[in-house]
């Protein structure tokens, strides 16, 4: 066993060079510098890596622009496309100067396709941050915002609305919303509870939300078996994902979410980074895990609830984001999570866009496009990707 002299004091900054003397040819003495044994890394292999980890964080702002330019373009042809014709110049001359275009171009364009477009726009970088976070805190690469339920009581919630008719706010398309927020968030504080409980190990969580999705399956079956024909359509419609219900106060509610989540994300990226390391070196060093888990669980299932009550089901967004955005700046939480707004954006706008025009005239359910077009792009990120993308 090797000993260790605790009282031997440290090298330090302020260490003095030591000299020893040593007897020279002519018999005196000469004093000698003695090279300490602790030597820091040579200044140039410090510069050199500041100056590579400098240009590893200018190409990743660099995609991140790229992410938020492609997002961009597919606002603007989601915003074109429809029964109505538009072209760049008359979105761009009606966003700027409204009095500049003719009263039927601005009453579409403000009241049909800006709200449905900046909708997209917004769930979908709601849904792709909260898959970023849950999938972190998890640490499972499947994990997505509808992995603990919140889907599926939602879809409970609208369906209660429909069919028993629940009633919150005293408007009907807010009432539904409303409704469907409540039950979402009633099971996220089940699970809360539940990991405060009995210790919030991502295991538990797991588990206990896919026992909570087949119990608010189960209860949405039974409200579809009790549904007139009426109140049935008009469920499974709800469930399939919509935009077509956007309206300005829907996207101001959706953009307050994200204005809470947004700061949070900031303030923890280097905390969630990480917990990517494992429980026990986040503990090691100093990071409250359980606490950082349900905080951050909360704060993600209040964006999903949030998008999922004005939207509806919208799959895949929140599962396939994250990973276009680790596969290009990797697991740094300050890259990470606006990469995955970024791209989250811009696959709802462009799904939008398809939606709108796939069928002349008519408006397919958005969550069929995402999950048509989701499928095999996940396919193929599974396996065309590295493996060490995730471990």
């Amino acid at each position: 066993m090797i000993y260790t002299n605790l009282h031997a004091p440290e090298p330090g900054l302020d260490d003095e060079p030591r000299e020893s003397t040593s007897t020279n040819d002519s018999g005196g003495q000469e004093s000698q510098p003695v090279t300490d044994q602790h030597e820091c890394p040579s200044s140039s292999t410090a510069y050199d890596s500041a100056r590579q980890y400098r240009r590893r964080s200018a190409r990743k702002v660099a995609i991140i622009a790229v992410l938020v330019g492609l997002a961009l373009c597919a606002f603007v042809v989601a915003t074109i496309v429809g029964p109505m014709s538009l072209s760049v110049g008359d979105v761009v001359r009606g966003i700027v100067s409204p009095n500049d275009v003719d009263e039927t171009t601005r009453t579409v364009l403000w009241k049909l396709r800006l709200p449905a477009s900046v909708m997209a726009v917004l769930i979908g970088a709601a849904l792709s941050l909260a898959g970023a976070q849950m999938q972190t805190i998890l640490d499972n690469p499947l994990a997505e915002p509808f992995t603990l339920g919140i889907s599926a009581a939602a879809a409970f919630g609208g369906a209660a609305s429909i069919v028993l008719g629940w009633v919150i706010i005293p408007h009907a398309q807010f009432n539904l919303a409303a409704v469907a927020w409540v039950s979402s968030v009633i099971a996220v504080a089940i699970v809360a509870a539940a990991s405060v409980w009995r210790g919030s190990g991502k295991e538990s969580m797991i588990l206990l939300g896919i026992g909570l999705v087949f119990l608010f399956q189960a209860l949405l079956a039974l409200l579809q078996y009790r549904a007139t024909t009426e109140a049935l359509q008009q469920i499974v419609f709800w469930t399939m994902g919509s935009l077509q219900r956007a309206n300005w106060v829907a996207n101001g509610i959706i953009a307050a979410a994200l204005l809470i989540a947004i700061p949070f994300t900031i303030r923890y990226a280097w905390a969630l980074t990480v917990l990517r390391l494992g429980d026990a070196r986040a503990k090691a060093l100093g990071i409250n895990v359980d606490r950082l888990r349900i905080a951050t669980l909360i704060v993600a299932s209040l964006l999903a609830a949030t998008a999922v009550a004005f939207a509806g089901i919208i799959g895949f967004i929140g599962l396939v984001g994250p990973h276009i955005a680790r596969m290009l700046v990797g697991e740094e939480q300050r890259f990470f999570a606006p990469a995955s707004m970024a791209a989250g954006a811009a696959l709802l706008a462009a799904a939008h866009a398809v939606s709108i025009t796939v069928v002349p005239g008519v408006a397919v359910p958005i969550g069929i496009i995402t999950a048509i077009v989701g499928v095999p792009f996940f396919v193929g990120l599974v396996f065309l990707r590295k493996r060490t993308v995730w471990n």
